[in-house]
C-alpha cells in the first residue's frame, strides 16, 4: 500500500468554508477536503465499499446474538426485524458520520453493547424497556461530548499510550480475523472446561476444511498485491478471495453448513429482501422504576463503558492509521465525531438495534487509501443497499473478510517503532494495553491496563503530579471495572 502523506487539518480548514480551497475542484472534493487529505475520490469510492465489505457480517450476526435471549417477560425478538434494524442503524450513523464529522469512521451495532443488552439487561426488564436503556446510555455518552469530557479524557491519554492502543487494536482485529476464519480456534476440555490451550491452530492443530484455506488464499494474495503496490489491495484481494471462494465451493461440492452456516459465495433463491421495520420505535420508558435504581445505574455503568473507551480505543487508532492526528495524537474535529457515535446508543435504541459504535473494521477502508467522510458515506450507502438486498451481503464469506483485519493487523503494528522499549516507565504501560486487547478481547480492558499503569508507575517515581488530575480519575474509574462483579455482589445486585 503506497501511504500518503498528509498534514492534519486545523479546525478552521475543518469548517469547509471554501477560503483555501482552488478553483475547478468538484463539489464532493471541496465538501470532504479529499485532495487536502492526499486522497482521490476513487480511492474514498474503494475505502468505503472494502469497509462495508468487512463490517457487513454485523448485519447477520447481531441478530443471532439479540435473537438468543428472552426478555422478563418471556419474548423473543424476530430475525427477521433485528436484520433489518441492524441495516438501518448503521446506514443511518454511518452516513451522519460521513456528512458531519468527514472522517472515515463506519458505526454499526456493538457487537459488546449487543451483548450486555442481550445477556444483561434483557433478563431483566423487557425489550421495550432495554432498548430505553440504550437511548439513556447513548444520551450520557452525549452529555459528556457536550460538555468536552470525552474529548478531555482522550486528549489526557499520553502519545505512548495512543499508540499502544492502536497496536492493541492491530492484535485484536487481527485475532478476530483469525477466529472469524476458523484458523484459530478455542479448545475445549472435558465437560466443556478449557483444556491445556486456551487456543489452537484450526482444529486438533490443523487446518480443516476449504473455507479456511480460502481464508489463508486471501491473506496471502492481499500480501502480494501490497508488495507490489498495487492500489486497492484489501479490496481486490477480498474479490479475488470471493471468485476463488465460489470456485472451490463449485467444484469442491461445498455446502452452506461446510462455511459455519454463515456467508457462503453463493446466491440461493431472489437477491432481493423485503425490509420489515417492526422494531422501529418500539421504547418504552415506562416500567423502568420497578427493575430498581442499583440496577439501571449498574446497567448503564457498564453500558458507557462498553461503548465509551471502545469507541475511544478505536478512534484513536484509525484516526493515527489515516493520518488525521497530529503530532501529539490529537485529531481535529473530535469533538464532532465523538458526538455522532454518543448518539449512535440513540439510534440505535430507536431502531431496535442495539448501541451503535465506530467499528474496528473502519481500518479496512483506511488501509486501503480512505481519508474522508466520503468513505463512510458509501459504506453507509452500502449497508442501506442491506435493507433490500441482504442476499447479496452474504455472497462474502466470512472467512475472506476476516482476512482483511489480519492484514490490517499488520500495519497497525508499525506504531510499534514510535515507543522508547528501553524505559520501563513507558514500555510497561504500552505492553500491556498492546496484549490484553487480544487476550481479554477487550479494547476497554486493554486501555484500562494501561491507564492503571502509568498512574501507578508516575506515582511511585515521585512524579505522581504528572499524569494530571482526569488520569487519576480514569485509573479510579477503571479499578472499578475490574472490581465490577464484586462490587455488585456487595451492593445485592443480581442478574
Amino acid at each position: 500500500m503506497t501511504q500518503q502523506s498528509t498534514e492534519p487539518r486545523t479546525t478552521a480548514e475543518e469548517a469547509g468554508d471554501g477560503s483555501r480551497q482552488p478553483a475547478g475542484r468538484s463539489w464532493l472534493d471541496r465538501y470532504f477536503h479529499i485532495s487536502d487529505r492526499g486522497s482521490t475520490l476513487g480511492r474514498e469510492v474503494r475505502g468505503g465499499v472494502t469497509t462495508f465489505m468487512a463490517m457487513a457480517y454485523i448485519v447477520l450476526l447481531n441478530p443471532v446474538i439479540l435473537t438468543t435471549t428472552k426478555d422478563v417477560t418471556g419474548a423473543t425478538l424476530n430475525a427477521d426485524q433485528v436484520t433489518t434494524a441492524t441495516a438501518l442503524a448503521a446506514a443511518v450513523t454511518t452516513i451522519v458520520m460521513g456528512f458531519l464529522g468527514n472522517v472515515p469512521l463506519a458505526l454499526a451495532a456493538g457487537l459488546s453493547v449487543s451483548a450486555v443488552m442481550s445477556f444483561q439487561v434483557a433478563p431483566q426488564m423487557s425489550w421495550d424497556n432495554a432498548w430505553a436503556m440504550c437511548i439513556i446510555y447513548g444520551a450520557v455518552i452525549v452529555l459528556l461530548v457536550l460538555t468536552g469530557m470525552r474529548e478531555l479524557i482522550m486528549n489526557a491519554i499520553p502519545l505512548p499510550l495512543k499508540h499502544a492502543i492502536t497496536m492493541g487494536i492491530g492484535l485484536f482485529v487481527c485475532l478476530i480475523g483469525l477466529v472469524q476464519a476458523g484458523f484459530v480456534t478455542s479448545m475445549p476440555g472435558p465437560g466443556g472446561l478449557a483444556g491445556a490451550k486456551p487456543i489452537q491452530l484450526g482444529t486438533a492443530d490443523m487446518l480443516t476444511g476449504w473455507p479456511v484455506l480460502c481464508f489463508a488464499f486471501t491473506v496471502l494474495l492481499i500480501f502480494l498485491l501490497q508488495v507490489r503496490k498495487v492500489p486497492g489491495a484489501i479490496l481486490i484481494g477480498i474479490i479475488g478471495g470471493t471468485v476463488f471462494s465460489a470456485l472451490v465451493h463449485q467444484f469442491a461440492g461445498l455446502t452452506v453448513k461446510d462455511w459455519g452456516g454463515r456467508n457462503a459465495p453463493v446466491i440461493s433463491g431472489s437477491i432481493v429482501s423485503r425490509p420489515d421495520f417492526g422494531l422501529l420505535g418500539h421504547v418504552s420508558f415506562s416500567g423502568l422504576g420497578g427493575v430498581g435504581g442499583i440496577t439501571i445505574g449498574v446497567i448503564v455503568f457498564t453500558l458507557v463503558l462498553a461503548g465509551f473507551f471502545d469507541a475511544m480505543g478505536t478512534i484513536i487508532g484509525i484516526g493515527q492509521q489515516a493520518n488525521l492526528a497530529d503530532k501529539d495524537g490529537k485529531m481535529p474535529g473530535l469533538n464532532k465525531a465523538l458526538a455522532i457515535d454518543g448518539a449512535g446508543g440513540i439510534v440505535g435504541g430507536l431502531a431496535g438495534a442495539s448501541g451503535q459504535t465506530v467499528f474496528v473494521e473502519s481500518t479496512a477502508g483506511v488501509g486501503d487509501g480512505a481519508r474522508t467522510g466520503l468513505a463512510s458515506v458509501v459504506t453507509g450507502l452500502g449497508f442501506a443497499l442491506c435493507l433490500f438486498f441482504t442476499p447479496l451481503a452474504q455472497v462474502i464469506p466470512t472467512q475472506v473478510a476476516a482476512a482483511a483485519l489480519v492484514v490490517i493487523g499488520s500495519m497497525m503494528l508499525t506504531n510499534a517503532k514510535h515507543i522508547n522499549w528501553d524505559d520501563p516507565a513507558t514500555s510497561i504501560p504500552v505492553f500491556l494495553t498492546t496484549v490484553l486487547m487480544p487476550f481479554t478481547y477487550s479494547i476497554t480492558a486493554g486501555i484500562a491496563a494501561g491507564v492503571i499503569a502509568h498512574v501507578a508507575i508516575k506515582a511511585v517515581q515521585g512524579k505522581w503530579r504528572e499524569p494530571g488530575w482526569l488520569m487519576w480519575v480514569l485509573s479510579l474509574v477503571f479499578l472499578a471495572y475490574f472490581s465490577l462483579n464484586p462490587i455488585e455482589s456487595w451492593l445485592g445486585v443480581h442478574h
